[in-house]
Parts: structure tokens; sequence; C-alpha cells
């Protein structure tokens, strides 16, 4: 069992912040497909900018499952601390410091992994932020900055010497982005320098992948980002194979439409008529092309990635709630229908990838 400070985690698999996806609709319904901890989008240390919507809307944690996990970014360690401060007041369990964000905005503000560079200030501000709270402060990083400079055993060290309880690798440098192999390999190194609870990171996609980086990594837990989009129920699969060696059934046509309608009416319940429409197209563009695992689909994955693009299109000319939900039930009753592959046959788009 996996404990962060006062904290067991009731599984060995937690979602990976992203900003713009880790909301709290999306934290709420991963945390009930198994998702041990759901931590928040980055939130910047800058307390001058809470009062904009996005950022409001980040330190929103109402009715949400503990451990309540807050995650920050910046480059100063006396407004990291002081973001961490407020937020223990504000209910949350756990910080999460970022030290991973490759994007260039963050960067530019010479935060995420940007500081990588740095370990002198990496080490000022997990200092400055584990003596202004007193509640569990975790980090996540990358292995380094560039191919050149993997310090990720360096800094992983620091770290612990700081008092950071536990550490989210990916398996890549700041340079590397989201491109190329995952490095399971340091993220092994860093697991047999430290001795803290140690989670890997870096497409995993499936049981069998979780199992392998578990084997490979030592690592005491998984990471989970981009596989959770349109499957978030990839936590409960890999719970599953990870307790009993097997598959879990996968879902079928009708159970994903029911998350999928359930989450779509909890992002227009949270953002509102306007942006709820459009987080909603993004996320449903995740589950369409996710599709081809339902359990009952009785078309080829060919038919079905050419069906998904009309459906795609047909899904973003839409400009409210009702006719997303409206438009999505007639999606997978034409889907579940047993007259699919003739009306495949008969449209000439369709014809051959039907046959």
């Amino acid at each position: 069992m996996i404990k962060i400070g006062n904290f067991s985690l009731a599984s060995r698999v937690v979602l990976a912040p992203m900003a713009g996806v880790t909301d709290q609709p999306f934290r709420r319904l991963c945390r009930s497909h198994g998702a041990a901890l759901t931590p928040s989008e980055m939130l910047t240390s800058n307390i001058k900018l809470w009062g904009q919507e996005k950022s409001r809307l980040r330190r929103c944690h109402d009715g949400e499952e503990e451990p309540r996990v807050v995650q920050i970014a910046g480059a100063d360690p006396v407004m990291m601390a002081e973001a961490a401060r407020l937020n223990a007041e504000q209910g949350a369990q756990i910080i999460d410091i970022n030290m991973g964000c490759p994007a260039k905005k963050v960067l530019k503000r010479s935060a995420g992994s940007a500081l990588l560079q740095y370990p002198t200030q990496v080490e000022a501000i997990l200092k400055a932020v584990v003596e202004a709270v007193d509640i569990p402060v975790t980090l996540k990083i990358r292995t380094g900055w560039n191919p050149e400079n993997r310090n990720g055993v360096a800094i992983a060290r620091l770290a612990e010497d700081c008092g950071i309880t536990s550490l989210a690798v990916h398996g890549r440098t700041r340079a590397c982005a989201f491109k190329g192999a995952v490095e399971y390999d340091t993220i092994a190194a860093i697991k047999d320098a430290i001795s803290i609870p140690v989670f890997a990171n870096g497409d995993i996609q499936s049981p069998q992948q979780a199992m392998q980086v578990l084997r490979q990594t030592r690592a005491d837990g998984l990471m989970i980002g981009r596989g959770a989009q349109g499957r978030p129920w990839i936590f409960d699969a890999i719970n599953y194979y990870l307790e009993h060696g097997t598959l879990k059934r996968t879902k079928t046509l009708g159970e994903i439409h029911a998350i999928m309608a359930a989450h779509i009416q909890n992002l227009h319940e949270f953002y509102g008529p306007v942006k709820g429409v459009f987080f909603a197209r993004k996320h449903t563009a995740w589950y369409l092309g996710n599709l081809a695992e339902a359990d009952d689909l009785e078309i080829s994955a060919q038919a079905l990635d050419c069906l998904v693009l009309s459906f795609r299109k047909q899904f973003n000319s839409l400009e409210d709630c009702s006719a997303q939900l409206d438009t999505l039930e007639s999606i997978f009753e034409f889907l579940k229908s047993s007259e699919v592959k003739q009306q495949l046959k008969e449209n000439r788009q369709f014809k051959e990838l039907a046959a």
C-alpha cells in the first residue's frame, strides 16, 4: 500500500494533472473509475491571478473525495510557499509541485521543467513549500532538461532531502516533450536512489503495459495522463489486471454512452452553457477515438474510423447541451442498430470498409 503522509492510497494508479483536462468533472469521473489520486490542473503561484475565472475554476474542489491534491507552478520560492499555504487553508490536503511541464508559456516564466536546469532554485522552492504547510508535499519532474543533461536522479535525491513525500517522473526530458521512447530505465534508477514512493509516468495505454512498466521501473505506482483521455475507465482496468492477472471485460457501447452523457452534462453544469459546449467537444472527440475498444462493436475498426470523422463534424456543429446529448444518443443508437452494416454498404464512402 502506498502512503503519502497520513494518506493510504486505495490503489497504485493515479491520474496525472493536465492543464485543460483534469478539471473537476474529469477528476470526479476518474476517481469513480478507480484513480487513487486526482490532482488539479496546474495552478499559478501568482495569487494576484486567482481572481480570473480560469484560476477560480481550477481551485474548485467542492464535493471531491479525499485526499484533495492541488498542483502549483512557479519559479519564486516565496510565491510558491504562499500559494501552498493559501491552498492548504482552503482545503487542499496534498500540495503537488510542477517541475515537469514542457509548455513554452510555462518555460518562459522559468517554471515547470525549466527549473531542472537550476538545482539550487529547485532546492529553495522545495524547502520553502515544505516549511510553509503541515500537509504532504509531492513533486512531479522529468528525467532532465535534455538528453545531454539527465539529472533526474540528482533532483530526486534533493527532493527527498527537502521533505518531499512522493515523486512522479515523466520518463522523458523537457527537450523530448512527448516524443520518442519513454526512459523507463531512468525511472528505475531514480526509484533505486530514493526511499519515498515513486510514480512512473509516460505512454501507459493498457493494463498489460502498466504491468510491464511496474516490473521494469520497480516503481511504487503509475501515473496515467493521456491514456485516460476518452477512457476514464482505464484505472479500473489496470487495477483489475494488477490484482487478478486477467483482463477485465471492456465497456459496451451502452456503458460508454452513459459515461459520456453524464460527463457532458457535468461539463455544462461546471463551465456554463458557452464554455461547456467547447469542453464537451474536446472530450467527445477523445471518447469517439476510443470506440473501437467497445465490447459489442460489430463493424471494423476501419469503418469506425470513417464514421467517427462524420460523427465529430456533426457534433462540433452543435451549440447547446441538449443538442449535444440528443446527437450523442442518435450516434450510439446507430452504432448499436442491426442495420448499421447495411447502411454502411449503401454509402459509397464506406462500401469497401463495411464488406
